[in-house]
């Protein structure tokens, strides 16, 4: 049985070890988790215990998604000033490589980030994105 994700019931039994977990991921590239919609961590932890097969999908997991959703939510420049010029150009080559293959989780992740409107507008222009509308 897969262990909820729980936001807690108004509060009451808080909030569920993995959605913590996920939280100190991205506190530890400098993004706040209260600067990222509750509805991204969820299903970005959706994405992740359905890729890794696991209820608690572990911290390299969790922070290689943080990682790709801090990157697109504050920029290329501010994450380089926060983390590091070198895990920002991982993160770009990541996002490169994601683009080009369209379907792994880090574009997925991308994807996630465009569609919910959160996606700083020089990620946008630097790589190209779109919303494509049927």
């Amino acid at each position: 049985m897969k262990a909820p994700l729980s936001l807690g019931f108004f509060g009451l039994f808080g909030r569920s070890p993995v959605l913590r977990e996920f939280d100190t991921a991205l506190r530890s590239v400098d993004l706040h988790p209260k600067l990222v919609p509750e509805a991204i961590k969820l299903t970005a932890m959706k994405m992740l215990m359905e890729q890794t097969g696991r209820d608690d999908p572990g911290v390299a997991a969790m922070r290689s998604a943080a990682e790709i959703i801090a990157y697109c939510i504050i920029g290329a420049d501010a994450f380089a000033g926060t983390n590091t010029v070198r895990l920002a150009d991982d993160i770009e080559q990541r996002i490169d490589a994601a683009l080009a293959t369209g379907t792994n989780l880090d574009a997925k992740l991308v994807l996630l980030a465009l569609h919910a409107r959160v996606i700083q507008q020089s990620v946008v222009d630097h790589f190209k994105l779109e919303v494509v509308s049927d």
